[in-house]
Order: structure tokens, then sequence, then C-alpha cells
């Protein structure tokens, strides 16, 4: 995540700000130009001095107080922002609890397409591409109805409202055993399945796939029973990033691809702070300069792990100075470090991998 100032008075502000809290300007992001901009308002629109010769609406949802993303302003344009179009359904918004608790869940969901949208990921809706389009449906329990199951199938994720309730999602985390669950983890973890289904299946990184992460035509279900029943096996931390990433080789796809977005998003954020990668400690050549370069735009995953593992240390050591768990309880394994590699040249590859399925379609 991008460090951002105020183009009005150089305040520095944050991702999810809609007001300069130094001038008061409202603030709007425009992912376009991956820019918070500061508005004046004209004629029922905003206007951004920044960036001249454009008015500008918020997204609908803005006056749920769920987005501060803007929309060019033209007659019959859309209502919607690029990431609240992705919506399918949104529980009941009378209800004070389930506001509070969207309104959580889509701070997690921007962050997440600001990563895709950083990446160059395909982002179709599902008016865009019925069959394979993505889509968030935002689920309610219902007394009448089973459990709401966080999940994907087919482009649509579902998140269940209740991952937005700390105390429950911390519950769901020590009974199953957990080191890490959180909204935006959920995020980040489904979306690896999406696109392994646009990037991987029947496509040309699908051997590979197999290569490196294992024969995904194991029956999936009995491999989650078998998961289910035995837990992971003996030695798993050599070769996965997680102890759930041993069930099949779909998850750990999903698995892996939130960790690549975990490290990036992270170590951008690092660049943004001008943050030493390694500590001071007598011996000069092991200290780093600030991180300068674009984890995002970087072809090469080594670069990437070399900002993100001593980062990793000094996040782990400043959460136990405050007496809290570690930041990011896991280790990059040689054998996790390839796969990570392997959704880094993936990603990059996506664009291209677009293109020619657009020519098989068309041919």
């Amino acid at each position: 995540m991008q460090l951002f100032s105020c183009d009005h008075c150089g305040n520095t502000v944050y991702f999810e700000n809609n007001r300069c809290e130094h001038c008061g300007h409202a603030l709007g992001y425009l992912p376009q130009y991956n820019a918070m901009v500061s508005l004046d308002e004209s004629d029922g629109a905003w206007v951004a001095p920044a960036l001249p010769g454009s008015a500008y609406v918020y997204c609908d949802n803005a006056r749920h107080g769920a987005c501060n993303w803007l929309i060019k302003a033209e007659p019959g344009g859309p209502i919607f922002c690029a990431a609240c179009a992705h919506n399918e359904t949104i529980p009941p918004l009378d209800d004070p609890t389930n506001l509070a608790r969207w309104q959580t869940i889509e701070r997690a969901k921007k962050r997440l397409m600001y990563s895709l949208i950083r990446l160059g990921l395909p982002i179709e809706t599902r008016i865009e591409n019925p069959d394979h389009g993505l889509a968030f449906r935002f689920l309610a329990d219902n007394d009448n109805a089973p459990r709401v199951m966080t999940g994907h199938e087919n482009g649509i994720i579902t998140i269940a409202l209740a991952e937005a309730d700390d105390a429950e999602r911390e519950r769901r985390r020590t009974n199953m055993g957990e080191p890490y669950r959180t909204l935006l983890g959920h995020f980040r973890h489904e979306i690896g399945h999406h696109y392994w289904d646009l990037l991987v299946r029947d496509k040309a990184p699908l051997d590979r796939y197999r290569q490196v992460f294992g024969d995904e035509r194991a029956d999936y279900g009995e491999a989650l029973k078998a998961y289910y029943a035995n837990g992971a096996p003996m030695g798993w931390h050599q070769s996965f990033i997680s102890a759930y990433a041993t069930s099949h080789p779909w998850e750990d796809f999903a698995e892996t691809f939130a960790h690549y977005l975990h490290i990036t998003d992270t170590v951008e954020m690092a660049a943004a702070f001008g943050i030493r990668a390694r500590p001071k400690t007598g011996d000069e050549s092991l200290a780093l300069p600030p991180v300068r370069f674009d984890p995002y735009m970087a072809p090469d995953m080594t670069d990437i792990i070399d900002n993100w593992v001593p980062l990793s240390l000094l996040l782990n050591n400043l959460n136990r100075a405050m007496g809290q768990t570690d930041a990011y309880p896991f280790v990059l394994t040689p054998p996790v470090m390839e796969k990570l590699a392997f959704i880094n040249d993936l990603v990059h590859q996506a664009p291209a991998l677009e293109h020619l399925a657009a020519l098989d379609q068309v041919e």
C-alpha cells in the first residue's frame, strides 16, 4: 500500500480517508491514477484541482460510509466505483450491526482491489463476463439457514459477515488452530482461487504449476476430509506456507497467493515510509538502504523476499516489544519461495495470457 499526501496542503493522508484532517478538504481515491485527490464542489459534482478538466462523484456506497472512491461525473454513467461494481449481494443495512460489519468488510475489500489494479490483473465484473467475472457476496447468518461459509466458486467470493466481528473471528481462529485469520487474508486467499481458474486452469502455466504445487486432479473433497481428520503431515513446514496449504494443491496455491499479496503490499508500505530493511548491527555490510523499489512491478521475487524477510523480523519484534503476537508467524523456506516466485511470474504474465485467451476465442 502506498502512502498518500493531500495535494492541497501536503499533509499525510491514508487510503481510507475521505477528508484531510489538516486543511479540511474532501478527499477521494482515483484508481486509474492511483491517487488520493483533494476536491472542491462545483455544480453538484466535485473537481480535483490536481487533475483539471474532469468532474467526479463519489461512489454511491459513500452515502453508507463504505467507500471513498471516485467516478467520472457523466450523465447516465455508473453509480458504483471500480471496486463496488463487483458487489453482488450486501446485507440489509437497516440493521446497524450489519452496516458496521459491512463497512469493515469494504475497507478490507478496497485494499484487495488496490492490489489487483496495481498488478494489472483481470477484474471483469459479472456483467462483463457472466461465466467467470468477479463478484462478491457479503452474507449475514440466518437462524433458519446453515451458517454462511466463506469461500469461492466460479468467480463468486462469499464472505461471512460474522468474520467482520473481531471476537467471533478470533474464536474461529482459535478453534481451527490457525496462527493468522483476518478479513483481508480471506479476500486474498479466495481471490487466489479465482486467479487459478483464470490464469492456470487449461493454460500454458498448468504443467509448471503441477511441478511446483502438485496435481490438482486429486479428489478435492476427499483431500479435505483427510486433512480435517488427520491434520497436516509431519514436516509440512519445510514445503508449505501453512498447514491448510497441505490439504490440496488448489489450497496451496490460494494460500501462497494470499501471502504473495501480504508480502508485496507490506513491502510497498515500508517503501512509502522509507523503512530500513535491516537494523544497524555493527556490521555495515548488513545494513541496507531504505526500500525504494516498487514491489508491484518487480519481476524477480527474490528482490521482494530480500526486503520482506528482514522487514517481517522487524514487524514481529516490534509486536513482541508491545506484548503482542507475531504479525507474520510464518517461515519462507526454499520450496515456499519457489511457489511465491511462480505466482509473481504468473501475475506479471497475466496481460499476455489474457491476450492469448482472447485470440483463442476469436479462432
